[in-house]
């Protein structure tokens, strides 16, 4: 009888043991610091997400994106704030309006000024590893971070091939072999395979795709040569009631250039020359590859070499995300880490006629967001509640337990994933650029969940009104036939929203930013070929 009593006692001693180890390590677990990895494109419409559920999505279909959605949640109503590259990355790293971190215009606005707070700066503080890989776009060398690989070539826009990047404000390298996308892909998984492990991070991915001028790996050259995409419902807008828009510089019929359209310059022409040939088409001039594409055909032939060349850098990006998504799940940092996806603002395919941004009609101006961390966000959710780009430094802070800045604009949504929304009814937004590049009046405005209001200002006076619930495609401008109660309730609210973010200067001091040059220098220091 003895003799079984040792070897039970081992058995239950181990048991305990085990236990007590498994309990002892999920609470090591749950006590880590959650590690962030912020992916934004350049200009991804949110139509081009297949999570999204659009007809052109279908025949593009990005599954690897769409994985951070099924895991996560998909955000259906995040909105940015001023819709061109630089000033809404300005305004997600400060968590403030451009009026107030001074990034208002991409062209002779300046550079960011790296010195003011940023949610990298206070990860950094923190003892998170911080890094920023891929398009930056500010001109200064970024800052609150502890390795920076950023592009620096075209203006601080980079190239889809010998892209150049700048380490660390230091050292530039020239890429000549890689596309630009896959450089990035792997310049952020050597970063993670190379950080310390008993470190918590933050790393900014950051893509150039699908920038203009679209240019993808060769890899994808054959998608999407069996078939044509349809055309957008709103493709032949003729901007009836809506003068602003009708003074655009941003058509697919008539504003793709021959660089765009993937044309090939003349042979014995300057170097000067031939930019400019490749140039021609920016401002209205007429082309066409050959005499006999005109018209509606022409429109149509440009607008399937655009959306298939987008389309293509899209596929690159798209692999990209899930590679990283597997390296991830195979190191054992997929449940502690949260993963973000999303644009530096919304974009044109085609509705209304267009290519680009900057306006706040809907696809310019809806981003494309989606989120997962398996320990805060239920699988499979789909919020609508209303969020801006100022709020996303805010949340990602208040998810790794940081304390946000009273000087942050923006709110943590956070707690929109545990039941508790955010209680805003109305976004804000405001674009001052102009006339480049695509001689978009400035404009500000609000939304609400069924109503857009916007007020044009530069060189009009204009007022725009859309029901969305009535008209999703923002063709009919009701603003002089919406009743009276109407308007005075939206304009009431826009005045409250313009003083709360401290944006209620007279309209004349609004014209005076517009109209302020002030050049940009862009950080490209010697260049050191590798």
């Amino acid at each position: 009888m003895k003799s079984y009593i040792f070897p039970i006692l081992i058995l239950l001693i181990s048991a305990c043991k085990n236990e007590s180890d498994n309990t002892n390590k999920s609470a090591k677990d749950q006590s880590k610091p959650l590690n962030i990895i912020y992916i934004m494109a350049d200009d991804h419409a949110y139509q081009a997400i297949s999570a999204y559920g659009s007809e052109i999505s279908r025949l593009a279909p990005t599954p690897n994106i769409d994985r951070i959605a099924k895991e996560g949640a998909l955000m259906d109503a995040v909105f940015c704030t001023n819709s061109i590259c630089g000033p809404s990355r300005s305004a997600i790293l400060t968590g403030n309006f451009s009026h107030v971190n001074g990034f208002y215009k991409n062209v002779n606005g300046g550079d960011f000024n790296g010195e003011q707070m940023t949610f990298p700066k206070i990860f950094q503080k923190n003892g998170y590893q911080t890094a920023v890989i891929g398009k930056w776009h500010l001109g200064t060398t970024p800052t609150g971070f502890d390795y920076s690989k950023v592009l620096v070539n075209w203006g601080g826009q980079g190239t889809y091939f010998n892209p150049q990047f700048c380490i660390n404000g230091k050292d530039t390298v020239i890429e000549t072999k890689r596309h630009s996308t896959k450089v990035i892909e792997d310049d952020c998984i050597e970063w993670l395979s190379s950080r310390d492990p008993e470190k918590p991070f933050m790393l900014l991915y950051q893509f150039k795709a699908p920038h203009r001028d679209w240019r993808p790996d060769s890899m994808y050259h054959d998608l999407f040569t069996d078939f044509d995409f349809p055309l957008p419902e709103t493709f032949n807008d003729d901007y009836s009631g809506r003068l602003a828009a009708s003074q655009n510089m941003m058509e697919i019929g008539g504003h793709l250039n021959r660089r765009d359209m993937k044309q090939i310059a003349p042979p014995g022409l300057s170097r000067r020359d031939s930019l400019r040939w490749l140039a021609y088409g920016d401002e209205g001039q007429f082309w066409t590859p050959n005499d006999t594409l005109q018209g509606a055909a022409l429109k149509y032939w440009k607008y399937q070499t655009y959306i298939k060349d987008y389309l293509r850098c899209i596929a690159g990006v798209d692999r990209a995300v899930g590679r990283l998504l597997d390296y991830l799940e195979e190191n054992g940092l997929s449940e502690n880490t949260l993963v973000v996806y999303t644009s530096d603002q919304g974009f044109y395919l085609g509705e209304h006629g267009w290519f680009d941004k900057r306006w706040m009609y809907e696809e310019s101006f809806k981003m494309p967001f989606l989120i997962k961390s398996p320990k805060h966000i239920k699988a499979g959710t789909v919020s609508k509640e209303l969020i801006m780009n100022i709020d996303f430094g805010p949340t990602l802070l208040d998810f790794a337990g940081l304390k946000i800045p009273q000087g942050m604009q923006g709110k943590s949504f956070k707690n929109t994933f545990e039941g508790n929304g955010i209680g805003r009814d109305a976004v804000y937004y405001h674009y001052y650029e102009y006339p480049k590049w695509h001689k978009v009046q400035p404009h500000y405005g609000i939304r609400t969940e069924r109503y857009k209001l916007i007020h044009f200002y530069y060189s009009m006076d204009e007022w725009e009104l859309y029901d969305l619930q009535r008209d999703p495609n923002e063709m009919n401008n009701i603003y002089k036939q919406a009743s009276p109660a109407l308007i005075q309730q939206l304009k009431k609210k826009l005045e409250e929203l313009k003083t709360q973010y401290k944006d209620d200067a007279p309209i004349e001091q609004m014209r005076l930013m517009t109209d302020t040059v002030i050049r940009r220098v862009y950080n490209e220091p010697s260049k050191r070929l590798k």
